[in-house]
């Protein structure tokens, strides 16, 4: 007897370890790393359209904001590889948004700073250019 029920002991084991796994692969490992590209993607969208996106590069948002819509549609299908995909592409197209907007402004802010330093040197040159004539005719005066 004592062998017999360490046999059906380990048999127990074995099925509540096949029924631990069955209800491990029935979770789907997929749909918490889908669930999270997908928040992170929408941080990354939302960020893009912080810093102008929409109107510095509505292309790339537009379709970082499509990809995102198919992913949110492919997770709620319940198909965790695609809704990854969806997210990581639109993750990249909202950082290129949000990249060309920066550069966008940034361009702005330096080609805005040139014409200031334009201006400046203009009339540096001015007063400089006045200013010996403006000795000469003391000069000759006295």
């Amino acid at each position: 007897m004592d062998q017999q029920q360490q046999a059906m002991s380990r048999l127990a084991a074995g099925a509540i370890a096949a029924a631990v796994l069955m209800l491990a692969g029935c979770a789907s490992p997929q749909k918490a790393p889908a669930t999270a590209d997908v928040a992170v993607s929408r941080n990354a969208v939302e960020n893009a359209v912080s810093a102008g996106a929409a109107e510095l590069a509505p292309e790339e948002i537009n379709a970082a904001r499509d990809k995102m819509m198919r992913a949110n549609q492919a997770l709620a299908a319940r198909d965790y590889k695609l809704a990854r995909e969806l997210a990581i592409q639109a993750q990249a197209d909202a950082k290129l948004a949000q990249s060309k907007a920066v550069s966008t402004k940034a361009t702005a802010a330096s080609n805005q700073l040139n014409e200031d330093l334009r201006v400046l040197r203009e009339e540096v040159d001015r007063a400089n250019s006045a200013q010996p004539a403006a000795t000469a005719t003391t000069t000759t005066r006295q």
